[in-house]
């Protein structure tokens, strides 16, 4: 039980981290909070609330996916749903700005570092 905690609180950091996402694009894109984080203008945050509360949604799904092999202990799907995070903070980064690199993908890849090595549950633990 030891060597799988450790894992499985990298994952839910991760999941979590996504839920916090969600919430700032959704709900406070166009707020202090949300253009502060996201070093928007009112101007730009109001044009673009619409596009940025879709953007969470997926961030949602993200974090779904994560709690859904959290509770299942789907190791198959923890490894999935990282890798998509991996995928869209390295894109993130390349297309938007650098710094989403060390906030989304570095913990996902540390967070998938950690599935591969520590988390060998049982084949009968890892179905559906």
């Amino acid at each position: 039980m030891g060597r799988l905690l450790i894992p499985r609180i990298a994952v839910a950091l991760v999941a979590i981290e996504h839920v916090y996402i969600l919430v700032l694009e959704m709900f406070f894109w166009n707020k202090p909070l949300g253009m502060k984080t996201f070093n928007l203008t009112q101007e730009l945050a109001d044009a673009t609330t619409t596009l940025a509360a879709n953007q969470g949604l997926y961030n949602g799904f993200l974090a779904a996916g994560l709690f859904w092999g959290l509770f299942t202990g789907n190791r198959v799907f923890k490894i999935f749903f990282l890798a998509c995070v991996i995928v869209a903070g390295v894109f993130g980064a390349a297309t938007a700005a650098p710094k989403i690199f060390f906030s989304q993908a570095l913990p996902a890849i540390i967070a998938l570092g950690l599935v591969l090595a520590l988390d060998k549950a049982p084949a009968a633990r890892r179905s559906l």
